[in-house]
């Protein structure tokens, strides 16, 4: 069980959950947690934001009634959590990573982007948006001292354009990426390094028995919520 320490809004429909519990489970950045929710058959999948001993973090958007309850839940409310779900991001690929989320796929990167300045590599950060509404993040990524770029599709802050559109002239030799599967169609064409994409996947049981999110790659069929999120280039098949 982990009892609700913040559930504060940040965007229009994007909110942050800070929760106590144990979290000795997450061995690696890109990890997810799966919140089981009062009158839902099926738990939330949502991926951690950020961790220590204590708490655990995430960023989650409201789409559904599901989300919705949870953006209703109060401080010192307790949930049943199982932590620590998915294999998560390799980070010894890469000596200059390149970061690049799209929306709610932005938050488990900045989990990353920490565990990468730790092993003494500077990454550098694009996040992408619609509009300027909707942006959220942007200051803790700078806070932790790396270049971060931000494209809105309307052009009202930022980079006018996509994530792709901000990639043009950077130096970089892997990248990891979180997003919606336009974007990753996008960056696929766009890309000229190996990387890891971190798949979003609709989830039965959230740990590998159900087989209810397998995927076809080259190497067989593989479950997101078990062998996934996080996917090498190489083995994807688009």
């Amino acid at each position: 069980m982990y009892r609700i320490l913040r559930n504060e809004k940040l965007t229009e429909n994007i909110y942050k959950m800070v929760m106590a519990g144990d979290t000795s489970a997450i061995t690696a950045p890109g990890q997810f947690i799966n919140i089981k929710l009062t009158g839902r058959f099926l738990r939330r999948p949502i991926s951690v934001y950020d961790y220590d001993g204590e708490t655990v973090t995430i960023i989650y958007k409201v789409v559904g009634e599901g989300t919705q309850q949870m953006a209703e839940l109060a401080v010192g409310e307790e949930l049943d959590v199982l932590c620590g779900l998915g294999n998560g991001y390799d980070s010894s690929k890469s000596t200059k990573p390149l970061l690049i989320g799209g929306g709610v796929g932005i938050p488990p990167l900045y989990n990353l982007a920490k565990k990468l300045l730790l092993d003494g590599q500077q990454p550098t950060v694009i996040l992408g948006f619609n509009t300027k509404a909707e942006i959220f993040c942007e200051q803790e990524f700078k806070a932790l001292g790396i270049d971060v770029l931000v494209t809105t599709v309307d052009g009202s802050y930022g980079i006018k354009g996509f994530v792709t559109d901000a990639m043009d002239g950077l130096d970089y030799d892997y990248f990891y990426t979180c997003g919606p599967m336009p974007m990753f169609r996008a960056i696929e064409r766009t890309a000229k390094t190996s990387g890891q994409y971190s798949f979003e996947e609709r989830m039965g049981c959230g740990f590998g028995a159900c087989m209810g999110c397998s995927c076809k790659t080259k190497y067989g069929y593989k479950r997101i919520c078990k062998d996934g999120p996080v996917l090498e280039r190489e083995e994807i098949v688009w």
